[in-house]
């Protein structure tokens, strides 16, 4: 049986425009893209494939997403704005590992995606890229705090990253090939 999910249109990659110079409408831009890139990823796969891995390595493609889903907390929730967030690390189990529960749905970790990207965009657009983090989160002093654009760096890396993952592992699945 398919998810239920499914895109209303297919991600597109921003394209150089006359925005090309605003540094956040880029980062905003394609954290957008890679974020509806890795969610398009699930789409028609079974419950059973959304939760079997086929890497040796052993995640599973609901178990990608969901560390997505507390990464990008993670990074801006925690660590940027140093707002309380309950178990930043709620995408590990005992050992480490990338783990769901099975009570966990794809619609539910796919709405924690949209919702962590809403979030994001409303911290990015309310600060400076050259801001530092809030110390008392994630980050305890000013000297570990790092500065909003290296923050956008990192998680547009990630999810850059993940998405590549995703197409090998849903090319092992049904044959799909990404871009």
């Amino acid at each position: 049986m398919a998810t239920a999910y499914s895109l209303t249109m297919t991600p597109k990659l921003p394209e150089p425009g006359k925005h090309t110079s605003d540094t956040k409408a880029l980062f905003l831009d394609y954290l957008d893209y890679y974020r509806a890139t890795v969610a398009a990823k699930l789409e028609g796969l079974s419950e059973t494939e959304l939760r079997t891995s086929r890497l040796p390595s052993g995640w599973t493609p609901l178990e990608l997403i969901k560390h997505l889903v507390f990464m990008e907390r993670r990074w801006l929730r925690w660590g940027f704005t140093a707002e309380p967030v309950s178990d930043p690390w709620g995408d590990n189990d005992a050992q480490g590992r990338w783990y769901v529960g099975p009570d966990e749905s794809a619609q539910e970790l796919l709405a924690a995606l949209t919702e962590g990207g809403r979030r994001m965009r409303q911290i990015v657009e309310r600060a400076e890229l050259g801001a530092s983090s809030a110390v008392g989160g994630r980050f305890q002093s000013a000297q570990e705090a790092p500065a909003l654009v290296w923050i956008l760096f990192h998680v547009l890396q990630e999810y850059a990253r993940h998405a590549g993952h995703l197409d090998i592992a849903r090319e092992l699945t049904d044959g799909s090939v990404g871009e």
